[in-house]
């Protein structure tokens, strides 16, 4: 069901995200405070259980740690497998499979 595609998601982007990387905000969305075209540091992939619905990760936005949707950025100084990665996920959430 959708809690084994969810963590078969975290699974695979937690193995092939290497982190810290840069992105840049491309949407905005009302469950998140990034504006579009913000840059932020990616530093981690939030715990699974956060991510039953959507994957989110942890940045780092003026001091603070918090969550966002990973599907709101895009990898700017990623290596080639997390901008791969990311982009899989993107494709698969805007398909309508997110959960």
């Amino acid at each position: 069901g959708d809690y084994e595609i969810a963590a078969g998601w975290h699974c695979y982007l937690e193995d092939h995200l290497s982190f810290p990387f840069k992105a840049r905000c491309t949407t905005e969305r009302t469950t998140s405070p990034l504006k579009r075209g913000e840059v932020v540091e990616v530093m981690n992939i939030a715990d699974q259980n956060d991510c039953l619905h959507e994957m989110f990760v942890i940045i780092r936005f003026m001091d603070r740690r918090l969550g966002v949707p990973l599907t709101q950025l895009e990898p700017m100084d990623a290596d080639e497998e997390t901008a791969e990665a990311v982009g899989d996920w993107r494709y698969w959430f805007g398909r309508g499979y997110g959960h």
